[in-house]
């Protein structure tokens, strides 16, 4: 295990303990509704679930994956509902957004939604009891691609006036840091050949960026633990020193995002530290 992540697990988590939470299901996350398709207004809706009686929480913004094909905020497979009850439990708000999907949108589309979805988490989550100088990104496999994305380069927050100083964290389990081989496929181009253009968050690595931690599985899919390793490196490389580092033992690509509903799981409680930590900073 990096000695970064050591650190970084022996810290305290800082929540109220067990706190009760609250829903708040399908609010849109683009405002102008007339300018948007009928499966913008389907699809660009987000659910809160909220820490009742903390104030000034943090925010953790959750994207699901499912290859940007497939996917829903309410899909048990997915178990989004008992990862964000899991988080808010410990304090910290988690917003989790539908996004269009390929292959009724292509590249950047589910980008944009993606950068929608946290600029609406900023502007609006004090209204919510929320710090919006603490708000995070993350998500699971594809998730985390977007994640990585809206988080890295800073021409995806410029429509909505911010800048990557409004990220106070990415925290990302086994994502896609090379072009996402959806991407691929609707450039016509190898689905397993590696490409790493605009649309590939390694494209955007650099110096100044904010703190990310990256969780990948002993047993993820074939050369995604690799690529996160690689991702790891290279931003040490450029000299990015918020860089923290997880491999969670005894997971596959699967169970290393969804055990994140699991109190004890060290993916889970990594996250909650990283969040804490750089709260703390803020």
């Amino acid at each position: 295990m990096n000695h970064l992540v050591r650190l970084l697990l022996c810290l305290a988590v800082t929540s109220a303990g067990a706190l009760e939470t609250k829903v708040v299901k399908d609010v849109p996350y683009k405002d102008d509704v007339v300018s948007l398709t009928p499966y913008e207004q389907e699809r660009c809706k987000l659910d809160l679930t909220l820490p009742l009686g903390a104030k000034d929480f943090p925010t953790y913004v959750w994207f699901y994956g499912g290859g940007l094909k497939n996917g829903g905020k309410d899909l048990s497979s997915e178990y989004c509902a008992e990862i964000r009850a899991s988080l808010a439990r410990a304090g910290v708000a988690v917003v989790t957004p539908d996004y269009r999907l390929s292959p009724k949108v292509k590249y950047p589309a589910y980008v944009d939604d993606a950068a929608a979805a946290f600029a609406w988490t900023v502007k609006h989550i004090a209204e919510h009891g929320g710090d919006p100088r603490k708000v995070f990104i993350g998500g699971h496999s594809a998730g985390g691609y977007l994640a990585l994305l809206v988080g890295m380069d800073p021409e995806r927050l410029k429509p909505h006036g911010l800048t990557l100083a409004h990220v106070a964290g990415i925290a990302q389990v086994s994502g896609q840091v090379f072009n996402h081989y959806t991407v691929r496929d609707e450039r016509g181009q190898a689905r397993y050949g590696i490409t790493s253009d605009e649309a590939a968050p390694a494209f955007h690595i650099r110096k100044s960026l904010p703190p990310i931690l990256t969780i990948y599985a002993q047993n993820d899919m074939l050369s995604r633990a690799e690529e996160n390793m690689f991702f790891v490196t290279t931003l040490k490389a450029a000299g990015h020193t918020e860089n923290y580092s997880l491999r969670v033992d005894d997971r596959d690509h699967g169970t290393v995002g969804h055990n994140l509903r699991h109190d004890d799981d060290p993916a889970r409680l990594a996250i909650l530290n990283f969040i804490a930590k750089q709260s703390a900073a803020r």
